[in-house]
């Protein structure tokens, strides 16, 4: 790859980190007014939610489909030249950050929907990704000097 050509993809990168990050910011507001309206008790149930749910995925997926294009770009340059780029690593932080966030909000908010019912049954999420560390705990008991034990009873 030239140069010219690298620069190229550098400037694409950030163009479209730039722009995952804004749909990450407009995910975020909307996440935050779906649970302030799921903390209000006589709240109708947030049917708008859903539509722009439906909304922003298409785009999220072209957003992240672009961004695993440039991964592989992004990890062939040498560790010292990608060091050296400030802002390509602070964009990257950043939407890490606010991912972190979105699903932290996402998680709290489903569970404002299940306290409420509004979540059918079959859409329920798995007991144990209710409890964050049983995978770790189940890593460290296989490989515990001992040997494998059976996971806890629940």
């Amino acid at each position: 790859m030239t140069s010219a050509e690298a620069a190229q993809a550098e400037a694409r990168m950030v163009a479209d980190l730039r722009s995952q990050l804004a749909l990450n910011a407009g995910l975020l507001g909307h996440l935050e007014r779906e649970s302030q309206q799921l903390r209000q008790p006589e709240a109708p149930a947030p049917t708008a939610s859903v539509e722009a749910r439906r909304e922003v995925l298409p785009r999220l997926e072209e957003a992240l489909r672009r961004i695993r294009e440039h991964r592989g770009f992004w990890l062939s340059l040498n560790p010292e030249v990608r060091a050296g780029r400030m802002e390509i690593r602070e964009l990257l932080r950043q939407n890490q950050d606010l991912i972190m966030r979105l699903i932290v909000l996402d998680r709290e908010n489903e569970q404002l929907l299940l306290r409420r019912g509004l979540i059918p049954p079959k859409h329920l999420p798995p007991v144990n990704r209710q409890r964050p560390h049983y995978v770790a705990d189940l890593y460290r008991r296989s490989h515990a000097p001992g040997g494998p034990t059976p996971p806890p009873a629940e």
